[in-house]
């Protein structure tokens, strides 16, 4: 697991892609485009060989050009952040706050695996690779990006936000709060029910002061520790969503034709109130 810190300080955990299973991802990416690429030349080539040459020439780079860095960026940008590898494998391109790969990113890193990959038989991406700390290559340094592995185990799913709660929770500071203590208490909330009460009390003051500590504002006075725990970690699941949730541009309304006009709404007689004979008043 590795800890990515999104714009609004939330703190995710996520599985950072291991190189060996980059690299087969990466293979059949390249076996898929080197196919479309030599069946393209060869069918061009073939067609307008009776044509200028100068033509058939121009055409066929265009055409390796568009299997080379047209196929990564077309398919990761139609699948969110994956290739047909990366869908083989498990794999996903997102930004390094955490959202959805942007076309610009998956340009950057199209053109630089034409250099790292091709040109210099992917060294570069294995060293780059082994050196960063989230196995990034240099298109994932310069775009800005990572990959990350969707198949790791499940953690339980995160406990329902408390009502009285709700308010508190959307003030909290939670880049303090580690992905560690935050598997931790999950961990716990879950298993509470299986464990003496003894050692439910122990662990539950442990973690909920750890935790207290990494957060800010504290909750209000009384709160129970486990009410505490499960708003911190319903809000940060909350923020996560809502980071990865891509922002749609608002849909203007056309404008009116002109001479046009709402027509007046209609105000409903109110209902006639049921005669009372308890000789309770209603407040009005």
């Amino acid at each position: 697991m590795s800890e990515l810190v999104t714009g609004d300080a939330v703190v995710l955990d996520v599985k950072v892609a291991q190189l060996p299973v980059r690299v087969v991802s990466a293979f059949i990416d390249i076996f898929v485009q080197m196919i479309v690429l030599y069946a393209g030349i060869f069918v061009v080539a073939l067609s307008l060989s009776q044509f200028d040459e100068a033509l058939a020439a121009a055409l066929s780079i265009a055409y390796g050009v568009l299997a080379l860095v047209g196929y990564p960026v077309i398919f990761e940008m139609s699948t969110r952040g994956r290739s047909l590898g990366k869908m083989a494998m498990g794999l996903r391109v997102v930004s390094e706050d955490g959202g959805p790969e942007r076309l610009r990113q998956a340009i950057i890193r199209a053109l630089s695996a034409v250099v790292e990959i091709y040109m210099f038989m992917g060294a570069p991406a294995v060293i780059s690779s082994l050196v960063s700390a989230k196995g990034k290559r240099l298109g994932d340094i310069f775009a800005g990006t990572m990959v990350i592995s969707e198949r790791g185990p499940k953690l339980p799913p995160p406990p329902v936000m408390p009502p009285q709660l709700a308010s508190w929770a959307q003030t909290l500071q939670l880049s303090g709060l580690t992905t560690d203590q935050a598997n931790l208490a999950r961990q716990f909330l879950n298993r509470a029910q299986q464990l003496s009460p003894h050692t439910r009390d122990q662990m539950l003051y442990q973690i909920s002061t750890d935790v207290l500590a990494s957060i800010a504002p504290p909750p209000p006075p009384g709160t129970p520790p486990q009410f505490m725990l499960a708003a911190v970690l319903a809000e940060r699941h909350r923020r996560a969503l809502e980071q990865m949730r891509p922002a749609y541009p608002p849909t203007p309304f056309p404008a009116p034709s002109p001479g046009w006009a709402p027509a007046p709404p209609t105000v409903p007689e109110p209902p006639e109130s049921p005669r009372d004979t308890s000789g309770f008043a209603t407040p009005g």
